[in-house]
């Protein structure tokens, strides 16, 4: 199944362009908010119309400015997950599946029944939607748009509303469920971990503008882009200048740095993610310096270290560290390791 969008919408902040094409796969699309995602997925949807561009779903034109083609959402064979659900307030849950359901009796028994077990939905299947908690309305609607003869499926903050421990359990059921049921899947999220876990391909959008789309596993590893490491959350992050071919510095933390990848003249950027820092016993090689420690935060499981080079009055680093380690060493002066495979550079 291919969609291919290319499009483009005036929004009274900014123009929101989005150029992409996938073929059956989970592709996602991070940012923060207000930064276009909902509305790239409300245009493929039918429910907002494109100022111009095309939308093609398996050979089909849903949308076409120049044509003059702007399918209505009904003809357009898309499930659409809102984040506030939509649920038909005048029917139970196991109406709602039914609903959107082609009629087929004895096999739509089963499916539904099949769907309230995997969103643990049984007990509520009589239940009308005012009487469920969030949490249980957004599994009703998980559970309504995978029962849709629909050829894509559009995800917007599919686990807004849901526990950390209950987010847990869906996300692993889609893992599963997605490739079961063999249908393209837009998933919008500003929770990097989410889209980390269950997209194959990835996008950042910022201010309505795209960045182009990668394997999600290499976005993350190099990002390239500023507001791509931003959102993909890095919290490292210095301007920088090109030394020579294997040589960068790092204004904001006063540090010079060697890396793998020869460095752009365009170099602006550099970053490196809190958990590559690593502790070493003395001052030896590139890339080791001696640290004072600015900040201790204790979290749940570990401990957030903000340290900066020792003498220099600059920007701290994050340094994240289980709490074992943490207390093995912080009584012993501190040499951190930025290891230059995981230094990462930006030209925007």
């Amino acid at each position: 199944m291919e969609l291919i969008v290319s499009l483009e919408k005036k929004l009274p902040a900014f123009t929101l362009k989005a150029d992409f094409t996938l073929k059956d796969e989970v592709f996602a699309l991070l940012g923060a908010s207000g930064c276009g995602k909902s509305m790239t997925l409300k245009c493929i949807a039918g429910i907002e119309r494109p100022d111009k561009g095309h939308i093609v779903l398996d050979g089909k034109v849903l949308f076409d400015s120049e044509q003059q083609i702007n399918l209505p959402p009904q003809k357009r064979q898309i499930g659409y997950l809102f984040q506030h659900y939509a649920l038909f307030p005048n029917m139970t849950i196991a109406e709602n599946i039914r609903f959107v359901m082609p009629p087929n009796t004895a096999h739509n028994d089963k499916t539904i029944q099949k769907l309230l077990n995997t969103f643990q939905l049984t007990d509520l299947a009589d239940t009308y939607p005012a009487a469920l908690s969030g949490g249980q309305q957004q599994r009703a609607a998980l559970a309504r748009i995978l029962a849709t003869p629909a050829k894509i499926l559009l995800l917007d903050e599919p686990f807004s509303a849901l526990d950390s421990y209950l987010k847990g359990q869906m996300e692993t059921e889609l893992m599963d469920i997605l490739p079961a049921y063999g249908r393209t899947a837009i998933l919008v999220s500003h929770d990097r971990g989410e889209v980390y876990r269950l997209a194959d391909k990835a996008a950042v959008i910022n201010q309505g503008k795209m960045e182009t789309p990668q394997n999600t596993k290499n976005l993350f590893h190099n990002p390239q882009t500023l507001a791509a490491t931003l959102l993909t959350g890095c919290k490292n992050i210095s301007r920088a200048q090109r030394i020579d071919d294997r040589h960068i510095y790092a204004l904001d933390w006063d540090l010079p740095l060697k890396t793998v990848a020869e460095p752009s003249s365009k170099i602006k950027y550099t970053a490196i993610r809190a958990h590559f820092l690593t502790a070493q016993e003395k001052a030896a090689g590139e890339n080791v310096f001696p640290m004072e420690v600015v900040r201790v935060i204790e979290d749940t499981f570990s401990y957030i270290v903000m340290v900066r080079p020792q003498g220099k009055a600059v920007k701290p680093l994050r340094w994240e560290l289980d709490k074992q380690q943490w207390q093995q060493l912080k009584k012993t002066t501190l040499y951190l390791y930025l290891p230059p495979e995981q230094i990462m550079m930006m030209n925007s």
